[in-house]
């Protein structure tokens, strides 16, 4: 959608307000996506697979949200989205969704385990009425994907009926997302900007 720009705060609350991201490239200006088609997870569409059901009723993990928003993104800088270098997550990347948490625009879930110990989480950015997931993590089996139901179960509470994942993945696939058009996307955000809510307040 373009190219350069900066990560000021209000530069990333506009672009997200328009369903627009940015994604680095190596050797590149900084790039922005809207991406066509669209990933979305539609709430009364999920699907939990019987194994990762059982894992939710039976796991000793704890979830927490923005516990630990710079631990989290710091564990996602390491552990890259599938089939990535990891550069696209700059460190200029993480000042900018640091600085964006603390306006209250970015949020993380977390999953610890019995220990203590960060096993898991993920971040996006809220604008209006949707939440826009960026990257996630783990470092026990299936942790990041309970942390996606954590986060199901929380926007459900707040009467939030869809999450943006930005692009399409197998895991989101199997969870039950689907792709629309890009101007259906710009639609939804549109409906939800009307009436914007705090949704992790």
């Amino acid at each position: 959608m373009a190219l350069g720009g900066d990560l000021h705060p209000e530069s990333l609350r506009l672009a997200y307000a328009s369903g627009i991201f940015p994604w680095p490239h190596r050797g590149m200006p900084l790039l922005w996506f809207s991406p066509d088609p669209r990933g979305v997870l539609d709430f009364d569409q999920l699907h939990v697979p019987e194994r990762l059901a059982r894992k939710k009723r039976n796991t000793n993990l704890t979830f927490t949200l923005d516990k630990a928003f710079e631990d989290v993104i710091g564990a996602c800088q390491k552990a890259p989205r599938s089939g990535q270098d990891g550069t696209w997550l700059t460190a200029s990347m993480k000042k900018a969704y640091l600085a964006l948490h603390k306006l209250g625009d970015a949020h993380s879930v977390e999953a610890w385990d019995e220990s203590g110990s960060l096993v898991g989480g993920l971040y996006g950015v809220t604008a209006g009425g949707y939440f826009s997931g960026e990257s996630m993590f783990h470092r026990a089996s299936d942790a990041s994907k309970l942390c996606v139901l954590h986060l199901v179960q929380h926007l459900r509470e707040r009467e939030v009926t869809w999450l943006d994942i930005q692009t399409m993945t197998p895991h989101f696939l199997a969870l039950g997302a689907i792709d629309i058009p890009r101007d259906e996307f710009l639609e939804r955000i549109a409906w939800e900007q009307r009436a914007p809510r705090d949704l992790f307040g």
